[in-house]
């Protein structure tokens, strides 16, 4: 019996992380501008996206291009001329959690279709079917849902339903630029390279370290730990869940190209059979290849974890 294959959605710092990771396997990649993105692996110009819209269309898959950042009035003039040039580039999709974002498109793009993702409100199967009754055409779940509430959701679903499979999740975000308002005070002048090992972490915590960057969107804490949904694929597969994100940011090319390529075996295997024992050899490289203080987790799919 063949189970619905998900669609493997992974974000894209530039052309030739975009084309490397479509060779290992991704579906689809997830791409941004630093003006409009939050929290993508690299800035890409409408140039650059409209390069890798043409690399994905010619080989069948997509792209997607997030914009969910924080948006302010005075951002909002450029944004109608920005989305009609992704209509002209053909994309997928775009990414979005600002109601501004999807009334600028009705206006100036109609024909680019909606994902919405708020990170942090996509909860509950009401609030995804309210989305999807004004337009949004697929729904990105908040990563602190456990497997019972995923599942939940999309039973209840009108659109379809991404979740995260893999990688690092952000737990704080400020508009502020706190990095800098830190060096600063403590009288070191401007950021400089130092801002790259910078983390937070509690003293009940000494083990777990919270990764700290900031950028022109400004401050982001992210987890601890990386998600791990490679063992538990088979249940979200036989759950019907339409796309399974891998989140690249802050890891090495190499290290993205394998994690990608070992979940489009097991996607594979799990789309024929859901029970499928899968290889060994698959979990122990992930554990292998893994950074040394970023040990691998399932989030909250399984327990009601405090970062």
């Amino acid at each position: 019996m063949n189970f619905h294959k998900p669609e493997l959605v992974v974000s894209a710092g530039s052309i030739e992380e975009a084309e490397k990771l479509f060779a290992a396997g991704a579906d689809s990649v997830n791409v941004g501008t630093a003006q409009y993105s939050l929290r993508m692996p690299g800035d890409f110009s409408l140039p650059m996206i409209g390069e890798v819209s043409r690399i994905a269309h010619a080989q069948g898959k997509k792209i997607y291009v997030s914009i969910n950042s924080l948006l302010h009035h005075e951002e909002l003039g450029s944004l109608e001329g920005y989305m009609q040039q992704l209509a002209q580039y053909e994309v997928d999709a775009i990414v979005f959690g600002d109601p501004a974002v999807l009334m600028t498109a009705r206006k100036a793009a109609p024909s680019l279709k909606l994902h919405w993702n708020t990170e942090t409100t996509s909860t509950n199967f009401r609030t995804v079917n309210f989305w999807a009754k004004r337009g949004a055409s697929s729904a990105l779940l908040a990563r602190e849902l456990s497997m019972q509430e995923v599942i939940g959701i999309k039973e209840q679903s009108q659109i379809p339903i991404q979740v995260q499979v893999h990688g690092m999740t952000c737990i704080f975000h400020s508009k502020r630029s706190l990095v800098s308002n830190y060096l600063h005070l403590q009288e070191s002048g401007e950021s400089d390279d130092r801002e790259k090992e910078m983390f937070l972490k509690e003293n009940s915590r000494g083990g777990q370290h919270y990764p700290i960057f900031e950028d022109r969107n400004g401050t982001h804490v992210m987890s601890h730990e990386d998600i791990c949904m490679l063992e538990h694929l088979g249940t979200l597969v036989q759950s019907g869940i339409n796309s399974l994100y891998v989140e690249t940011l802050g890891k090495p090319l190499s290290y993205n190209c394998r994690v990608v390529s070992i979940y489009r075996e097991a996607i594979d295997l799990l789309s024929e059979n859901p029970e499928a024992a899968q290889d060994p050899a698959w979990m122990e490289e992930l554990q292998a290849i893994q950074p040394a203080g970023r040990p691998l987790g399932t989030g909250f799919y399984f327990r009601g974890q405090v970062y």
